[in-house]
């Protein structure tokens, strides 16, 4: 588990979980301060990163497929951008 701090060395964020493949690193984070959960995705692939909020009893949902989470939103992702072209490997 890993936390992150300010620069008083208070810690803000708690990182409950965290899971790692094809360039795309996704946290559930904790917010100490005001008891909130955030989904985090960085994909080093386009260098592009996604905030979701999430309610507490939807956590596991999100984390787990954050994409279609923060689409189900509302939310952008990089995925949906119309003008992104798609390459394949």
């Amino acid at each position: 588990m890993q936390t992150i701090t300010d620069t008083t060395t208070q810690v803000l964020f708690e990182e409950l979980d965290r899971r790692e493949g094809d360039g795309i690193e996704v946290s559930l984070l904790w917010n100490r301060a005001d008891d909130r959960i955030t989904v985090f995705v960085v994909d080093s692939r386009l260098d592009e990163s996604l905030e979701i909020p999430v309610e507490p009893q939807n956590a596991l949902d999100a984390f787990r497929h954050p994409y279609a989470y923060a689409a189900f939103r509302g939310l952008p992702t990089p995925q949906a951008q119309p003008d992104r072209e798609l390459s394949l490997h």
